[in-house]
């Protein structure tokens, strides 16, 4: 039984996903229906968190859109998700970010990792 489940699963994962962490601001290109048309739309904030594991894997991206937190989770695997772009490396000391969320300004940014 557990093999067959494994097996659906190893056939709905993608290819390739990028390699992104905690703190990485990301832009995230996501699939949106309205009505018969199909567009996609650009998402791009911070990740604040990764969950999960093979093709039930999901990540949270956060940004501030006219002074107000928007966050939005997405399942890694999904094909809604067109692609994702890594804009920046951020330097983090921990895996989930949720602190992030009672700041604003300045202080809700994270350090860029230099490489």
């Amino acid at each position: 039984m557990n093999n067959i489940i494994k097996e659906i699963e190893q056939e709905q994962l993608k290819e390739s996903t990028p390699e992104f962490a905690i703190g990485d601001t990301v832009k995230v290109y996501g699939k949106i229906k309205e009505g018969n048309r199909e567009r996609v739309q650009v998402f791009e904030g911070t990740v604040i968190k990764r969950q999960g594991g093979s093709n039930r894997e999901t990540f949270t991206v956060r940004k501030n859109s006219n002074g107000v937190g928007v966050e939005k989770t997405w399942p890694l695997h999904s094909p809604n998700v067109e692609k994702i772009e890594v804009v920046r490396r951020g330097k983090v000391r921990r895996a989930k970010l949720f602190y992030l969320r009672e700041r604003s300004g300045k202080s809700a940014k994270v350090k860029e990792l230099i490489r």
